[in-house]
């Protein structure tokens, strides 16, 4: 029974009490230490486990070690060399700073530190479960090496929550994984049970980088990705992005690390998801590794114990500025000279397991031909001559003594159709394969586009305007945001307490929905303070037209309609997949051919 009075806690229990936010599982604790060794400033650093981390956790590093006279109060809680005024609080620049992780450890396992400083001996302290400290010297070289032995044996309780030595393993991997994945510059290394699990080596190029990334997160990931770097108005982007074509069935693949520190913010992964909206198949997930800087005193990143959640001052300029770096840098895929052609491993594989990568576009201007009206007229006439397949090979005939100059292009020269619905090209590389539809399709899409938003928004009166009962959020959220809903085509007026009246809708919205769009626009500005539905609402809109509008199967094309489409291709953003996040066209190498009908061998 509680003696309902209030007392003191004694600093064993209080510090048992922080554990349980700070220490959940074995991976908690190495999370801690690791952010440790790397504010010390460690370029090597070891972590070796046992009975996955239950029995022992050991992290060595070569950091600048702490001296001997701040042992003993480096397992006190509250204290820390991180942060010394009030000012330093909102301006952190370390990964660790509440000076309580060591200490809640120390309370609930058989606990050691020992550390040297390059001009001092080694020295130690052991903790037994938060009773009292023993200090004693030790052998040490420069550097710190803190060990966690029988985790929670003090805390039945706890320890009993703790899963399989194979599950507390992967935890921990994964937090390796992604220190290792935020600091290039240090070399790692992990062993469980004596055997060596992962071992990374410092990275100080680009190349490096890569390579650590391919060890990490998979050579098809690296060979996919796009290299994206940007620096705008105090804020600096760098790191990878996969192209829409290598996308995942889970958010399991994405990293986002801010100053060194990686975070979860639902704003900015939602910019990211936006930047993909247009490209990326339904039900997909992007997959990225992506490094954020900014001043620390822009961020404030005492908002969450784990540290994972911050909050931007300008949060609005970060979304913006993460949103439009990664939009470009997908619009600029287009096919190129230098494009890394698809990797077949056997005969033919399928194309969503094809890795077709590309480059950014050449600084050559793509200009959008006008769209004439809504229903999309084929670009290249409405009624193409019928080419029999007699002249399409005479035309392709070469004399073996004459060598056939061909004018080179990323996708090449047309030279059949296959079944109505591939164009077959030959390029440099070997064979291009091209779905029309799709191409056709994405082509029309960004034309459609571009004429509506350059255009304008053209709005339609409603000869009867709609009553729309809100909820009194919705209703302060409807006057707060009346310009922004006017930028958007969408007139609304005041009409009561919990009632508006839309009086003008764009034109293409006409037949849509626009109580419910409304509404859901409002919940986004309720949780987001912004909302992109309209906006999307109308590029689905414009989408199904270029959909409908697009080449057909069994539409038979010359040779020069199918070259042009080819040259479209090269000219449009966003190419390399449809409106529907589908590939548009692959690369059979010329090599891979021969593989497969044993040629020279």
């Amino acid at each position: 029974m509680s003696s309902q009075r209030i007392q003191l806690l004694s600093p064993r229990l209080a510090n048992q009490i922080a554990a349980g936010e700070v220490v959940e599982r074995p991976a908690s604790v190495i999370k801690e230490l690791l952010e440790n060794s790397l504010d010390a400033g460690a370029t090597r650093i070891e972590v070796e486990l046992e009975q996955g981390g239950v029995k022992l956790m050991s992290v060595r590093d070569n950091g600048r070690g702490i001296h001997q006279e701040d042992l003993l109060l480096a397992v006190s809680r509250h204290a820390t060399s991180k942060i010394v005024r009030d000012e330093d609080l909102h301006a952190i620049q370390t990964l660790g700073f509440r000076g309580e992780a060591l200490a809640s450890v120390a309370s609930v396992s058989r606990f050691l530190i020992q550390s040297a400083t390059d001009n001092q001996g080694g020295h130690a302290v052991e903790v037994d479960g938060g009773n009292e400290a023993r200090e004693r010297p030790a052998s040490q070289p420069q550097g710190t090496l803190v060990e966690v032995r029988d985790l929670f044996y003090n805390v039945p309780a706890r320890r009993k929550f703790l899963r399989a030595e194979r599950t507390e393993l992967s935890h921990i991997e994964e937090v390796f994984k992604r220190v290792a994945l935020s600091h290039f510059a240090v070399g790692f290394s992990l062993k469980h049970n004596g055997k060596v699990l992962k071992q990374y080596h410092p990275a100080n190029t680009l190349e490096a980088q890569e390579k650590r990334i391919a060890a990490i997160l998979g050579q098809e990931f690296i060979s996919n990705a796009l290299h994206v770097e940007n620096a705008a108005v105090g804020l600096a982007l760098s790191g990878w992005i996969a192209q829409p074509t290598f996308s995942r069935s889970q958010s399991d693949m994405q990293y986002l690390f801010l100053n060194g520190r990686v975070i979860r913010d639902k704003n900015l992964t939602f910019a990211i998801k936006k930047a993909y909206s247009d490209v990326l198949y339904h039900g997909r997930f992007p997959v990225y590794a992506l490094y954020l800087t900014i001043q620390p005193d822009m961020v404030d990143v005492n908002v969450h114990p784990s540290k994972h959640e911050v909050r931007f001052r300008e949060h609005r300029l970060v979304f913006d500025f993460l949103y439009r770096t990664l939009k470009q840098a997908l619009a600029d895929v287009r096919p190129s000279h230098d494009l890394q052609p698809a990797q077949m491993t056997g005969a033919f594989k399928t194309l969503s397991d094809d890795t077709v990568s590309f480059r950014r576009a050449a600084t050559q201007p793509y200009r959008s031909e006008p769209v004439e009206q809504a229903a999309i007229e084929f670009a290249f006439g409405a009624h193409s001559p019928q080419v029999p397949a007699a002249q399409v090979f005479e035309a392709l005939a070469v004399e073996d003594s004459a060598p056939r100059v061909i004018e080179q292009h990323p996708l090449g020269n047309a030279l059949a159709q296959l079944h109505g619905v591939y164009i077959l090209a030959q390029n440099a590389k070997g064979l291009v394969i091209v779905d029309m539809h799709a191409a056709h399709e994405r082509i029309s899409y960004e034309r459609l586009k571009t004429a509506f938003f350059e255009e304008g928004i053209h709005r339609q009166h409603l000869l009867v305007p709609l009553s729309i009962h809100l909820s009194e959020k919705d209703m302060a959220c409807v006057l707060e945001h009346m310009d922004t809903f006017r930028k958007l085509g969408l007139i609304l007026q005041e009409s009561g307490p919990d009632v508006v009246l839309l009086r003008e809708v764009p034109m293409v919205l006409s037949n849509a929905n626009c109580e419910a769009l409304i509404k859901d626009v409002l919940s986004d500005l309720n949780e987001l303070g912004e909302s992109e539905r309209l906006q999307d609402t109308i590029q689905d809109i414009l989408s199904t037209m270029a959909c409908h509008g697009a080449i057909r199967a069994n539409r038979q094309l010359s040779l020069a309609e199918m070259n042009a489409l080819l040259r479209d291709m090269e000219m449009t953003e966003r190419s390399g997949q449809c409106n529907h996040g589908r590939p548009t066209w692959a690369q059979l190498r010329l090599e891979d051919l021969d593989k497969l009908l044993m040629r020279g061998q």
